[in-house]
């Protein structure tokens, strides 16, 4: 597998993003993630947009993170916020998730950012699932979902000062 920074809107983010989107349709029955996104979030040093290409140069997973800090949607200063984490359906259960999820700690941790938080669903127990076995406790619910009995927060410190 190989990782590469992207922009949010090249050809093959636009392709992920549709994929995930029709997924979230599957299992929740509405229109998808309604979360606004920008392009510009996830440039860095503020962000970042991560594809993995198989052996074939095809894109098979997706992830990024943006920075957040206090905005009264129950961010906290220093926080990375992931999104858009995702691995088409022929390539789960290979690892790919866990790989992505690290490569996003590690370029969040380097920006100088403090804590990773996201945001899920109950009607994903595999991503729930690869986020508590890495280390993600639950958390103050923050975004746009927050008040969505659906709605699932964690965080994880990416610093050790951070845990405390």
């Amino acid at each position: 597998m190989n990782i590469r920074r992207v922009p949010f809107d090249h050809p093959d983010a636009v392709k992920l993003n549709d994929e995930v989107q029709a997924e979230y349709h599957l299992r929740y029955g509405d229109g998808g993630d309604a979360t606004v996104l920008n392009a510009s979030d996830f440039e860095p040093p503020k962000g970042v947009y991560l594809i993995a290409y198989d052996e074939a140069d095809c894109p098979v997973a997706t992830g990024g993170w943006r920075s957040q800090d206090s905005n009264g949607e129950g961010n906290e200063d220093g926080d990375a916020e992931l999104k858009r984490m995702f691995v088409i359906e022929a390539m789960r259960g290979r690892g790919l998730a866990r790989r992505m999820l690290l490569a996003l700690e590690d370029d969040a941790r380097a920006a100088g950012r403090v804590r990773i938080v996201l945001e899920t669903g109950t009607k994903q127990p595999e991503a729930i699932a690869l986020y508590t076995s890495s280390g993600y406790e639950p958390c103050v619910k923050f975004g746009y979902y927050r008040e969505y009995e659906d709605s699932l927060c964690y965080a994880k410190p990416l610093r050790p000062e951070a845990a405390q």
